[in-house]
């Protein structure tokens, strides 16, 4: 049987922070504001996996008020819920992913970003698709405030 999930993610700019897509830590004047990482593109893919799976979303299994999660890298909730997938019976067929930002030019670490989140979650590279776009200027990712992530997971049961 196969089910599909949508996952979507944004958070804030802000000084300070590093700024994490994908696992990456992209050098740039500023970070996305959050509990943990603030990763948005992970968290999107996990709302994606965890969607299809009718496993609720992100802030049930890893919820802002529990401390023990605060700075947790975003590709170990990751690879929790891809644990969580598999003992459900769930395997990942696919995931496509976008992230819209105005600012910074995100081609040159996409490759790093699919390898970070398919070592994850033990997946062929061929399996994730992450692309970035901007939104001219448009909006809050087109006038810096944010950066925002969108994502959708295939998954079959075993």
């Amino acid at each position: 049987m196969l089910r599909i999930g949508h996952g979507y993610d944004a958070h804030r700019l802000t000084e300070g922070r590093k700024l994490i897509l994908g696992g990456v830590d992209i050098p740039w004047e500023k970070g996305l504001d959050g509990h943990s990482d603030a990763d948005v593109l992970t968290h999107a893919i996990i709302d994606a996996l965890l969607g299809a799976c009718a496993l609720g979303d992100i802030g049930m299994h890893f919820p802002p008020s529990d401390e023990s999660y605060r700075g947790i890298s975003s590709l170990e909730l990751l690879r929790r819920v891809g644990a969580l997938l598999a003992e459900q019976g769930f395997t990942v067929s696919n995931i496509d992913s976008t992230i819209i930002a105005q600012r910074p030019r995100l081609s040159g670490y996409i490759e790093e970003m699919r390898e970070n989140i398919t070592n994850a979650l033990s997946l062929d590279t061929d399996k994730v698709s992450v692309k970035a776009t901007t939104e001219e200027r448009m909006g809050f990712t087109g006038e810096g405030i944010g950066i925002s992530a969108h994502a959708v997971a295939l998954v079959k049961r075993k």
